[in-house]
């Protein structure tokens, strides 16, 4: 007998509420301050696991928020294909050379694993990065490079320039071989070694075919031009936690290349701004990541000041699921997240977003039930505001709706296109509901 499925769309809970949201109140306060004037970078980090890495999620939020408080810039970006890991649509990065990852999943190593939880690196220079801007709502007037300890290791180039060179080079020419010639006659003939005529041909050994054509590179010699292309460094400056560059006209490319002065080149993150106010959404995501894998590096919580949070929100819990961990213990790790945070003087507001909807073992994911009603129950005691994603996606009851919907994905636990954002979209709705009520308020 085949099971009926209900294919009624899901709906968010009719009031769509941000729980415990008083403690949103100060960062609305700001919001509505630059909403009137227009003067400030409001910055706002989302951090997770594979939800948050691909950007499909925050990339919508992203979108919805700058659309109503104004676009001061794409925010963090990390040359994920340098990784060989997915990233998000809006930029690209390319590089003439390899590059070693290592990301915070990973067992713990002292490596400059830092701020977008996996650390890229080389130990010799002669790189050439290069980031392209895909989407032009995010052309940048700065970009500020984050390095461990803020050491100066990248210079920036927006152009090249082609450096001609007079050399001389020796004069190549063809001998078609005749019927009883060896190599000792030929190299004679043009005055060359035999060594060099079977190095020039990729010869092997001595025997050779008639008919067959040799390369000589004769002794004789001819003047020759070589043009290099030299990457033009940028005018860079510095702050207590980036190196940057602003430029007066918005910019879709840039190249990084190597700070002649540095001996090894360590990159964390990429910041991209306009020269406007508004929002930053910053996105941060480790395929595989729980809170215990940000926990492991010091580095993640120095550098966040970098990125001056106004917002924190967390999407982290399906991975700690599937290592089987209790309730008890994900708020534990959460509560060590959170204190690492504030163990860094950042004083930003935090919203929980409870882990979306799975399967574990092909039934519905009960650790993330109770993850859910552990951190609804916690919130309020510990400080934060909390957006129930599990239950406006149907919780327990709702997979098989998302299955029909095309929600989420073959594994039951990622997300399609749609599912991620349709996520994005109704927590934008819960979060500008949030900020409407504060304004009636007061």
């Amino acid at each position: 007998m085949i099971q009926k499925v209900d294919t009624v769309a899901i709906e968010a809970p009719s009031d769509g509420q941000i729980y415990n949201a008083t403690v949103l109140k100060d960062f609305f306060k700001k919001l509505e301050e630059n909403e009137n004037q227009k003067n400030q970078k409001i910055n706002i980090v989302h951090i997770g696991d594979s939800h948050i890495q691909g950007d499909l999620m925050t990339n919508e939020v992203r979108k919805n928020l700058q659309q109503k408080f104004g676009n001061a810039g794409r925010g963090l970006v990390f040359p994920y294909q340098l990784a060989k890991t997915n990233g998000s649509y809006n930029e690209r990065f390319k590089s003439n050379r390899v590059w070693t990852s290592y990301r915070n999943i990973l067992p713990f190593k002292s490596n400059p694993v830092g701020l977008s939880g996996i650390g890229l690196w080389r130990d010799s220079g002669g790189f050439v990065m290069e980031m392209n801007v895909k989407d032009p709502a995010y052309k940048f007037n700065t970009i500020k490079i984050i390095t461990p300890q803020n050491q100066n290791m990248f210079d920036l180039a927006v152009s090249s320039k082609i450096n001609s060179i007079q050399t001389t080079e020796r004069k190549v020419i063809t001998h078609k071989i005749k019927k009883g010639e060896v190599l000792g006659s030929i190299a004679d003939k043009y005055n060359v070694s035999i060594a060099e005529i079977k190095r020039d041909n990729h010869l092997k050994g001595n025997n050779i075919r008639a008919g067959r054509t040799l390369k000589i590179a004769t002794n004789e010699t001819r003047a020759k031009t070589v043009s290099m292309s030299e990457f033009v460094p940028l005018t860079i400056e510095s702050d207590s936690y980036t190196h940057y560059y602003n430029s007066e006209n918005p910019l879709s490319r840039i190249f990084l290349i190597p700070n002649k002065e540095a001996s090894d080149y360590e990159l964390n993150g990429i910041v991209l701004e306009k020269d406007t106010s508004g929002i930053l959404y910053s996105g941060i995501g480790v395929n595989g990541a729980k809170f215990s894998d940000y926990n492991k590096y010091p580095l993640f919580f120095e550098q966040l000041k970098a990125l001056h949070p106004d917002l924190l929100v967390f999407s982290l819990g399906t991975n700690e699921s599937y290592d089987h961990l209790d309730s008890g213990n994900y708020i534990k790790e959460l509560r060590e997240f959170i204190s690492n945070i504030k163990a860094q003087k950042i004083d930003a507001p935090i919203i929980v977003i409870t882990p979306p909807p799975s399967l574990l073992r092909r039934k519905p994911n009960t650790y993330i039930d109770d993850y859910t009603k552990q951190i609804i129950d916690t919130a309020q005691k510990d400080g934060f505001a909390v957006w129930d994603l599990y239950n406006e996606f149907g919780g327990m009851s709702g997979i098989k709706q998302l299955k029909v919907q095309g929600l989420i994905g073959p594994d039951w636990v990622h997300y399609s296109k749609k599912g991620y954002e349709k996520q994005g979209n109704l927590f934008t709705q819960a979060f500008l509901k949030a900020y409407d009520n504060f304004k009636l308020k007061n």
